[in-house]
């Protein structure tokens, strides 16, 4: 078993039961990013700011120091000298991560011109393209804002992961594999979100970047 989702189920146990499912979910963005895809995300409310906490683990360093290769590092240098130097001494090897719900301006005017259900399909017609995939947050698995962005993605030939709770809702139909977290109220299926999201960002660091734990 992968060490993150053995951390997870020796504090979560209830979460041994979304093991398969989390390694689908983790071969899919293993995946995903070695053919040089990436990740969009999108949810609501609480699930808007786990999108962005996402992001943000996998573009910058979650558990582990990242250093560039050294032949970046050294054009760095040879191109721009001293400011190349700190620019490799400071960059991080990223998995490159969209977070839909932070487009302020795009996401008002698509929800004052259009509908509010269409804030996220339209970005993901937008920067979707085949072999990416997305990460849909939906606590109840019924928000039509991601259930419409999850039909995009189908459409555009992405991958699709859903994080949800209670059944899965209708979002589960629609998503190549659903983390569905064994909680029925709102705030506890999130609490638990928060841990099943950290062991895919630990797992995929560790994939990419484990020879330069730190």
């Amino acid at each position: 078993m992968n060490p993150y989702f053995s951390r997870l189920v020796a504090r979560f146990p209830e979460c041994e039961s979304l093991l398969p499912d989390l390694e689908r979910a983790l071969e899919t963005l293993q995946s995903t990013f070695a053919s040089g895809g990436q990740l969009l995300l999108c949810g609501n409310g609480g699930s808007a700011a786990d999108c962005e906490h996402i992001a943000a683990e996998l573009i910058n360093k979650f558990e582990r120091t990242r250093p560039i290769p050294i032949s970046q590092a050294e054009e760095l240098r040879v191109q721009y000298g001293g400011d190349g130097d700190f620019l490799a001494r400071h960059l991080q090897g990223a998995l490159p991560a969209i977070s839909l719900v932070s487009q302020t301006a795009l996401m008002t005017a698509l929800a004052n011109d259009v509908a509010a259900e269409w804030v996220f399909a339209q970005q993901v017609w937008a920067y979707g393209r085949a072999g990416d995939a997305l990460l849909a947050i939906s606590t109840s698995g019924n928000s039509g804002n991601v259930l419409h962005a999850l039909r995009v993605a189908r459409f555009r030939g992405l991958k699709t992961i859903g994080l949800s709770g209670r059944d899965g809702g209708a979002m589960r139909a629609l998503c190549d594999v659903c983390l569905v977290a064994p909680r029925e109220v709102t705030s506890e299926i999130q609490e638990l979100h928060l841990p099943l999201y950290h062991a895919l960002c630990g797992a995929l660091e560790a994939h990419f970047f484990g020879e330069n734990e730190g």
